[in-house]
């Protein structure tokens, strides 16, 4: 991610008349510490006749003496240089022991070196004061540099000062203002005042324009920036020399470069020396310039490179237009929360204590946009075994004929809020509807807690302890008991209204008695809502013809249009619909039908026209008892919330009817309240958006775009909508390698309906696909996760299974002859059952594959009839543009395949080559190249510079040295990582991944292969040629780290990784460099980075340019794995032959 800028600074004095100059001091070459590598460096001085000699002063900083022979009117200098911007972590140090905690003693031999550096100016009364007014208590060193530096910076206001010289103290403190060199030389004064060696810096500051806008705080400066600058240095014992920056309250980083450190500013000037009395004007300019950027994921394109790539995918759309291919494209992506990258519930658990928070405020900001009308619901998610709950699901629902389904968003509750709702809310809010649905609302009756069950619990517990602080292990349980005799056995818990949809015989809605075996419902303990845990169980008993089975729709069925809003709100009263103004606006309540419904709810039971009352009998011994309603809704007091729990429906019409009938009570009551429960079906004249919990994640169903500007528009809105919840789109591992979220982006193709599916109309697009990315491995591997394999989440049909590859061109020939024999048709059926059971992982899963088709035409029930392919191998990009760039790339597939079928003679067995060729990233973009070449030819102008941040992001540039002509980078590459064998676990077996083993590639450019050989601590490398003259490519894989669990234990961590060009010609490494695996100080992290930069910062600072093996070696044998000839594998012994 590293930038190089060009610094240019001219300093010009122009004088009034010839003058001689005497020799001219100057300090404007980055001192030989500065922690900027500087690329190239060149001063340049007038008058051209000068004599010039570079030293080093007593500090060790640059100087130029120059001498002037003639007498001048005037005298230029120009520096230019080029700074390489990377990140670095101005916390990376350590302290010794001794100087943990301030205040401190340097050693004696160390405060003989450092006396200047101590030495004290006058204590004058203002500076006495504020050196008193810091603390001397017992503090860790950098918390009390920082809280100094930050105080300092908040008590001295910044000024730009043209005038020469420094302040003294007094007067800056005098005036609580002052230029950087004033603040620097004060902070220096008061550090030498409180025992520690501090220095005064000159030097320039680069500040480059934030590509992300901050969170928590100022952005910085909104363009690039440069000037000179001052700031101090303080020295620790263990760390060395660290800058501190008054003027900004921040410690020095990649910006400040040093150009002089003294003890005193006067030795630290740009520019000094004597002249002639005489007038004379000064000039100063700097500027800064981008002159290369490292693809980065945080500004990925320019906005010449972002306009192509929109211009292309307006082009792709018109072609699927044209060719009617009526392709919608949705996903899944997910995040993680930027405040607690260290939580469990962002990195292992599927619930936590702010998930749901942050994806209701998530989901707020989405439904501001794409939900006007629409219905905001709570529902059940995924459950899966060993979890005492089922997860939540935030669900979004508005139709696609824009009209709306709730009106008042102002009556959706928030969960931040209390708003003191009580169970006498639920039964009059329940009594309400049951009015507006023509029902009795005498049947509306209260629920409870079980009381046998919990005083049997109590009964049960440790009788030293009690049911308030029950010390039981389970953390669920132990709440659960508290939070029940807190409240006490007689609360109510809430008010269940039956109520069910009335056959064509019947009313339109029907309700009536529940027969329990006691004397109250008492609910089935637990944790879910109130309509989850209703004793069901003890309804009398029905014959299962007679039992209210609600069936998914079938989605390959014509389905007509929804009935308008008005007609669902006024469903039980003509008369009131009649005189009610049409139209959204009715809504507000201000039609005489909507008041007169809600005098008849809020009066009398004879107020309102019930349904004809169903039958009171009690059902006889063993008689069918069809009549009784046996579904309910519920409302249940909440945390001083009011949830409304929605019952299960058939129909779609139904459920909208009721959604209405609740609407209109809230607005009556003035009552927010929150929907969970049953979802409506499943209706493809609804459009849904889903916000929902993953292990380490949260998940956004997005819904389906059906064009190129809608996918742009959802993906921008949606990373930057999470990006203002403060959710991230990134992960970061404790080496600081970048990594996306990890719970993927899988894209989601299909078609509108059903039967609008590319999928099913045109089998041949499916097979192209499969076959296509087969061949292309780049496409499996530049977008995934770090979890590739065979035992991964979407593995490759043929990773471990190299049979499935014949029997894929089996099914390719069986589709080609069905649909060739059946005039250019294939049944939906018979595609999903070519390719379902070849589509999966090592254990048969359908759903852990790179091509999922679960959803396609699954045999198991409308749910899975969806026409959907799922692309479960694309990890989530950190940058919306980079989703968007690899949604484009998948959208010209598409068009292409559509109007040219990809049919090759035969698929490549790429054996173990796939885990070896292509798990290094120059073969991948090598095969991406291939692709996009493809692509040009069919007439889709792709450009490969386009997927250079994707490049960069999934294979991180760890480093690079030159020696002998030949340059060598390193960077990350792939490893498949290893599902071991079950393993004992609380509650069952658990089963771990093994990802100790990592893998490096070495890219060497003008390489002699006759004479050079690259070597990894002392084995040779295998380098292929590339095909470029003098370009080689090879791979090393080593152990990273020993985690309690591994496929080898007894194999150690190989650290550091020393990588050699030896010459065989002379017998010795020409130069080298080193990798550490790990904190070369030895630094353990214990949480995560922050950010991008930090992680960066940590990857950088294991590299280092030097360390090659010294002295004479000897040529290593070659050693070549036939199965792997690219890869050195560091695990296996060398040969001893």
């Amino acid at each position: 991610m590293s930038i190089h800028v060009a610094l240019n600074h001219v300093t010009h004095y122009r004088y009034d008349r010839p003058i001689n100059l005497g020799p001219q001091i100057v300090r404007l070459r980055p001192a030989p510490h500065s922690r900027t590598r500087i690329l190239s460096y060149s001063m340049r001085v007038e008058p051209a006749t000068h004599f010039i000699n570079w030293q080093q002063d007593p500090q060790s900083n640059y100087l130029a003496r120059l001498v002037f022979p003639d007498k001048t009117t005037s005298f230029r200098i120009e520096v230019d240089l080029v700074a390489e911007m990377s990140v670095l972590n101005p916390f990376d140090f350590f302290l010794e022991p001794s100087a943990e905690n301030f205040p401190f003693q340097y050693e004696p031999e160390l405060a003989a070196e450092l006396a200047p550096y101590m030495a004290k100016g006058e204590l004058t009364p203002l500076l006495k004061k504020y050196v008193d007014s810091v603390p001397r208590t017992k503090k860790h060193t950098n918390d009390f540099l920082v809280e100094l530096n930050q105080k300092l910076q908040k008590d001295i206001s910044y000024l730009i000062r043209m005038e020469p010289g420094v302040q003294t103290p007094e007067v800056t403190l005098t005036n609580a203002s002052g230029s950087c060199r004033d603040t620097g030389w004060l902070l220096v004064q008061i550090l030498r005042h409180l025992g520690l060696a501090a220095r005064f810096v000159s030097g320039y500051l680069i500040q480059l324009k934030s590509d992300v806008k901050s969170l928590d705080g100022p952005s910085g400066t909104e363009v690039d920036f440069t000037d000179l600058h001052a700031w101090c240095e303080v020295f620790l014992p263990g760390a060395g020399w660290i800058g501190l920056d008054p003027t900004s309250g921040l410690l020095a980083g990649e910006g400040h470069i040093p150009l002089a450190c003294s003890p005193d500013p006067s030795s630290a000037a740009p520019v000094s020396g004597a002249i002639d009395e005489c007038e004379t004007e000064f000039e100063h300019h700097m500027s800064v310039t981008r002159v290369w950027e490292a693809p980065r994921v945080t500004l990925p394109y320019t906005d010449a490179q972002w306009e192509s790539i929109e211009a292309l995918g307006h082009r792709v759309d018109e072609d699927l237009r044209r060719n009617d291919v009526r392709l919608t494209q949705g996903g899944e992506p997910t995040f993680v929360s930027v405040d607690d990258r260290d939580g469990a519930e962002w990195n292992t658990e599927a619930m936590g204590p702010t998930k749901r928070l942050l994806s209701a405020d998530l989901m707020d900001k989405l439904r501001a946009k794409y939900g006007d009308g629409g219905l905001l619901h709570y529902g059940q998610g995924k459950w899966y075994p060993g979890e005492q709950l089922p997860r939540w699901s935030l669900n979004l629902y508005w139709r696609k004929d824009r009209e709306p389904v709730w009106t008042h968003p102002e009556l959706f509750a928030s969960e931040h809020k209390d708003y003191q709702v009580t169970d006498v809310h639920a039964q009059k809010f329940l009594s309400g509807v049951a009015r507006r649905l023509a029902l009795d609302p005498k049947y509306v009756f209260p629920a409870y807690e079980d009381t046998w069950y919990y005083l049997w619990r109590e009964r049960k517990l440790p009788t030293n302890v009690d049911p308030f602080d029950a010390r039981l292990s389970d953390p669920l349980e132990r709440e659960r008991l508290c939070k029940v005799f807190s409240q006490g056995l007689d609360k109510v818990v809430g008010h269940v209204l039956p109520v069910a949809r009335g056959t064509h015989t019947q009313a339109r809605w029907q309700t009536g008695p529940w027969f329990l075996r006691t004397e109250r419902c008492y609910l089935v303990p637990g944790d879910s809502p109130l309509g989850f845990r209703l004793p069901l169980d003890s309804q009398p008993w029905a014959a299962e013809g007679d039992m209210p089975w609600v069936y998914p729709p079938d989605q390959t069925q014509q389905f007509v249009a929804l009935p308008p809003y008005r007609r669902l709100r006024y469903a039980n009263g003509s008369a009131e619909g009649a005189g009610s103004p049409a139209g959204p606006g009715s809504a507000a309540g201000t039609g005489a039908g909507f008041a007169e419904r809600s005098r008849a709810a809020q009066g009398p039971e004879k107020a309102v026209a019930s349904a004809p009352a169903p039958s009171l009998r009690v059902p006889s011994s063993f008689e069918s008892a069809g009549w009784i309603s046996r579904t309910a809704l519920c409302a249940e007091p909440r945390g001083g919330r009011l949830y409304i729990f929605m019952p299960p429906m058939s129909v779609l019409e139904d459920y909208l009817e009721l959604v209405s009938a609740i609407e209109d009570t809230a607005a009556e009551l003035k009552v927010p309240v929150i929907l969970e429960g049953y979802e409506p079906p499943k209706d493809p004249r609804l459009s849904t958006l889903r916000v929902t919990p993953d292990p380490g994640v949260i998940e956004v169903n997005i819904h389906p775009a059906h064009c190129w500007e809608e996918l742009v528009d959802q993906t921008t809105h949606l990373y930057q909508s999470a990006h203002e919840t403060r959710l991230s789109t990134e992960k970061f591992m404790l080496d600081g390698r970048h990594t996306g979220t990890g719970g993927g982006n899988h894209f989601v193709l299909g078609g509108a309906t059903v039967a609008d599916s590319p999928f099913l109309r045109r089998p041949d697009l499916l097979a192209s696909m499969v076959a296509y990315w087969h061949n292309h491995p780049a496409l499996s591997y530049l977008f995934s996760g770090l979890f590739v394999g065979p035992t991964s989440q979407a593995p490759r049909v043929d990773e471990a299974r190299n049979d499935s590859v014949y029997e894929l061109e089996v099914a390719f020939a069986e589709l080609q002859r069905v649909t060739r024999e059946n005039g250019d048709y294939c049944p939906p059926w018979l595609i999903d059952r070519l390719l379902r059971n070849l589509l999966i992982d090592v254990t048969g899963n359908t759903h852990r594959a790179e091509f999922c088709i679960d959803k396609l035409y699954s045999p198991d029930g409308p749910t899975g009839r969806l026409g959907l392919l799922e692309m479960r191998a694309f990890e989530m990009p950190p940058h919306a543009r980079m989703s968007l760039t690899q949604q484009l790339l998948m959208r010209a597939l598409v068009s292409r395949f559509w109007k040219e079928p990809y049919r090759p003679a035969r698929l490549k067995r790429w054996s173990t080559e796939l885990h070896d060729r292509f798990m290094l990233p120059h073969f991948i973009w090598q095969d991406l190249c291939d692709v996009v070449e493809e692509l040009n030819a069919f007439g889709y102008a792709l450009k490969a510079d386009w997927f250079a941040p994707h490049l960069n992001f999934r294979f991180p540039r760890l480093g690079d040295f030159t020696a002998m002509g030949t340059e060598v980078e390193l960077r990350l590459a792939l490893e498949p990582w290893h599902v071991m064998g079950e393993e004992n676990a609380a509650g069952g077996t658990a089963r771990f991944v093994d990802s100790s083993v990592e893998r490096i590639q070495l890219k060497a450019t003008g390489l002699i292969s006759d004479r050079h050989v690259l070597t990894c601590n002392g084995r040779v490398v295998p380098m292929q040629p590339t095909g470029q003259v003098g370009e080689f490519v090879g791979a090393v894989r080593y152990r990273a780290w020993n985690p309690p669990s591994a496929l080898h234990p007894t194999i150690d961590v190989h650290a550091p990784l020393t990588f050699d060009l030896l010459d065989t010609w002379m017998s010795r490494s020409m130069g080298g460099c080193q990798y550490h695996v790990a904190h070369p100080g030895g630094r353990n992290y214990d949480t995560f980075p922050v950010n991008a930069y930090e992680a960066e910062a940590r990857r950088l600072n294991r590299f280092f340019r030097t360390g090659h093996t010294p002295g004479s070696m000897q040529v290593p044998k070659d050693e070549r794995n036939p199965n792997f000839p690219f890869t050195l594998d560091l695990r296996r012994a060398p040969s001893s032959t």
